[in-house]
């Protein structure tokens, strides 16, 4: 057995109880099987920048509620204007 051949068969032989990706993230939390509401402000904040990647996206839209991804927003836009205001402050002050 070749090494790739290997390294597909164990990546394979993971279960649904595997709750990390290889970045060591955490994808979803096992109880639920949803998005926890750290993840879905990570997205938030990835996507808001444009660095969410395909994998994310998937999952964002296959696991994640309205609700979360509404209330993560609405935080991500208060300390993003909370943080330009503190650097306009700083730089002009």
């Amino acid at each position: 057995m070749t090494q790739s051949h290997k390294h597909v068969s164990e990546k394979e032989q993971r279960t649904p109880s595997d709750s990390r990706e290889e970045g060591g993230q955490e994808q979803v939390t096992p109880e639920t099987g949803s998005l926890s509401f750290w993840q879905t402000l990570v997205s938030v904040g990835r996507a808001s920048f444009g660095v969410q990647n395909r994998k994310n996206k998937e999952r964002d839209f296959e696991k994640g509620s309205i609700k979360g991804f509404v209330a993560a927003a609405l935080i991500f836009t208060v300390v993003f204007v909370l943080a330009l205001v503190v650097v306009v402050n700083v730089v002009l002050g």
